[in-house]
């Protein structure tokens, strides 16, 4: 079939009939655009479903009779594309033999029906000529139900017929006209064909992607047009709209001469955005929270063409703001001018601060009575200056650990386009140094302090992408169980870079995620870049990079958990920042930091989980790691002074449990010293 480069569009203003806001809550999409479309949509398949319904009552029909007469026309109103009408007009013939029309009547009164004896059924066009097209005559031919030769007829049953040859789509109208001949009363329906489908003209689809509107149509070129198929192309283009949420449909249809198809479509743009502040009770109030500070959230912009789906979005984007109690978007409309206004209806919270307390475990600690527990302390302050930012004051405590944190947010930058936040945080913290430094044969313990402070900024950088970039300085030292500040451990290995008691580095950290959906399952791909800055000459230069990467992979009922993750240090760093392998989220099987530390490692993880009962499942898991021969590389080569072997594997089997903490980890391992192990964890690993 040739392109059909006849093909154009135009926009152009058009106006959508009003429709009238009947709710105020979540549902109230559906009631506002199954308004738009009643008003609006043109089925032909209805059309001509309304042609059965006859205009006059058949009582007032003429009867057949000998010499023929004009029996008065049924006529529908037309509409834009075909139309049916129904007379029966007799012609003189001569009549040679006497033959004449045979009337039955069927019942009496005045409301009785006639049958007249039909001898010939004939198809013709609209000047009684033979049609040219003899598909379109069998057509209207196969159409045809009760129309018979030599069949005794009723008005209604010819009536019915008319309407079926209308019903298949190929033709504009219906005549049905009775000729007396010396055979009996011939029955000729006189009909007119569509005109062939040669070129569209659509106005008004400006996000109507033209070539699905020109694929739509495009096996109907240079053949006659048939409103059954026009129908169906339109309910596709309309059916378009609605699997996309928006607000727009085809809202007239003309053929004009030269069998040039004019498609009209109505769009409605958004013409204003507005928040409305309410209280629990629906009440409007006074609200504090600025209305730019909502409005940047949504991604509806005035001029575009409104979206259901685009205002759900922008709905749960409000409310993951933290700071709303419900939303909901309404759309209204503007006038007469076939656009709508967005209401947005908006609850707050009451509170947007408090304390909160809470536990956790740090996989740090190996020995003790309550090895590990610790507790914390939140208090938050949300929607400050009404701008959405939070301050934070947050404690942690353990028997070791410790975290005593400020952290203020801003979660949009005000002025900029891009989503940019931005963090500042002041952080004392005290962990365990079991990782790189433990086993000591004295049992004595050490930690590492550290005080930092830092800026960093984040933004969207693609769908799914993110990236963070930040200036950090931090002071750390090692110091012993009664506190006190060292430089080296039992073996003598430093514990600091610079021989001092604390080493001093300003950071530049450059970030970025890849999080998928979002959902713990979903594929997750973070690289970190740190770079430190000899902005005075005792503060250390170093460069480390780290990557973590995990996919999930669905198997019948279970699910297959796969992870990596490495890095590498370049220049001179503090001996407590290498590398530990080994623990709960390295390789299972080993303590924390057993297997060893290095200046470089990879760590790789494959877990099956499976359904076991309920909110229980069971997991099968294999775990290796490597310091890929770099642990002499540390300063003070810690993990050869304590014998570690610097590889090593473990697998085994455990439970997962969901729960309103994140899932709850038990399992247990062997590892590749035929030594078992339990561990505990909360959360997914890393």
């Amino acid at each position: 079939m040739p392109r059909n480069d006849t093909v154009r569009f135009t926009s152009s203003a058009v106006k959508v009939p009003p429709f009238h806001h009947r709710h105020h809550h979540h549902h109230h999409h559906i009631f506002l655009l199954t308004d738009l479309f009643s008003k609006t949509k043109l089925s032909f398949t209805n059309f001509v479903n309304s042609l059965k319904t006859p205009k006059l009552p058949f009582h007032q029909l003429a009867k057949l009779h000998k010499p023929p007469r004009l029996i008065p026309a049924f006529r529908s109103n037309p509409l834009l594309l075909c139309s049916a009408s129904l007379a029966l007009t007799g012609s003189q013939q001569p009549d040679e033999d006497g033959g004449g029309a045979v009337t039955v009547r069927k019942g009496g009164g005045a409301h009785s029906e006639e049958r007249v004896l039909i001898s010939e059924v004939l198809v013709r066009n609209k000047d009684g000529e033979v049609l040219e097209r003899k598909d379109l005559e069998k057509e209207a031919i196969d159409a045809l139900k009760t129309c018979r030769p030599n069949s005794a007829l009723t008005v209604r049953e010819v009536q019915e017929d008319v309407h079926r040859i209308i019903g298949s789509g190929y033709f504009s109208s219906c005549m049905p006209v009775a000729v007396d001949t010396r055979d009996g009363i011939r029955l000729v329906f006189q009909v007119e064909p569509n005109q062939e489908f040669q070129g569209l003209v659509c106005e008004g689809a400006n996000v109507l992607p033209s070539k699905f509107i020109e694929d739509a149509f495009r096996d109907g070129y240079g053949k006659v047009v048939n409103i059954r198929r026009l129908d169906e192309v339109i309910s596709s283009i309309n059916g378009w709209y609605m699997e996309r949420g928006l607000f727009g449909l085809v809202s007239g249809v003309e053929i004009l001469s030269g069998g040039i198809l004019r498609l009209q479509v109505s769009e409605a743009e958004v013409n204003n955005i507005s928040i409305r502040f309410l209280c629990k009770t629906g009440e409007p109030t006074v609200g504090k929270t600025r209305p730019e500070t909502i409005l940047r959230q949504l991604t509806t912009k005035k001029g575009q063409v409104y979206s259901m789906l685009q205002g759900k979005r922008d709905e749960d984007s409000v409310l993951r703001m933290g700071i709303m109690e419900d939303v909901n978007i309404v759309p209204q409309p503007a006038g007469d001018t076939g656009k709508v206004d967005l209401i947005l209806n908006v609850v707050e919270r009451e509170k947007n601060g408090g304390i909160s307390a809470g536990g956790g475990i740090s996989s740090g600690i190996t020995s003790g009575p309550l090895a590990g527990l610790i507790g914390s302390c939140a208090i938050t302050r949300r929607n400050l200056f009404g701008r959405d930012q939070k301050v934070n004051l947050s404690i942690e405590r353990g028997q070791i650990d410790s975290i005593y944190r400020i952290n203020y947010t801003d979660p949009w930058i005000e002025g900029d386009d891009k989503r940019t936040s931005r963090s500042i945080m002041i952080q004392n913290s005290r962990t365990p140094g079991t990782f790189v430094h433990g086993n000591q044969p004295d049992n004595s313990s050490l930690t590492i302090g550290r005080v930092s402070a830092g800026i960093e900024y984040s933004r969207p950088l693609r769908p799914k992408w993110s990236g963070t970039a930040g200036l950090i300085f931090q002071r750390a030292g090692a110091r012993d169980d009664k506190g006190n500040p060292i430089i080296r451990d039992f073996y003598g290995s430093p514990l600091t870079a610079s021989g001092n008691k604390h080493d001093d580095m300003l950071l530049a950290k450059l970030e970025s995620v890849y999080a998928g959906s979002g959902d713990p399952g979903s594929p997750m791909f973070v690289l970190n870049m740190e770079q430190g800055l000899p902005v005075r000459a005792e503060w250390l230069a170093f460069n480390r990079v780290t990557g973590r990467a995990r996919k999930v992979l669905v198997v019948g009922p279970a699910s297959l958990f796969i992870s990596s993750s490495g890095g590498h240090v370049i220049g001179k760093f503090p001996p407590h920042e290498a590398f530990p392998i080994g623990g709960t989220n390295s390789v299972r099987g080993y303590e924390e930091g057993a297997i060893g530390s290095g200046r470089s490692y990879v760590v790789g993880c494959g877990e099956l989980s499976f359904p076991l009962l309920g909110p229980v499942q069971g997991t099968i898991f294999a775990d290796y790691g490597t310091d890929l021969g770099s642990g002499p590389t540390v300063p003070g080569d810690p993990a050869g002074a304590r014998l570690k072997p610097g590889s090593g594997y473990g697998y085994g089997l455990g439970v997962r449990v969901e729960s309103p903490l994140g899932p709850l980890r038990l399992e247990y391992a062997f590892n590749d010293q035929r030594t078992g192990r339990f561990h505990f964890g909360v959360g997914y690993r890393n």
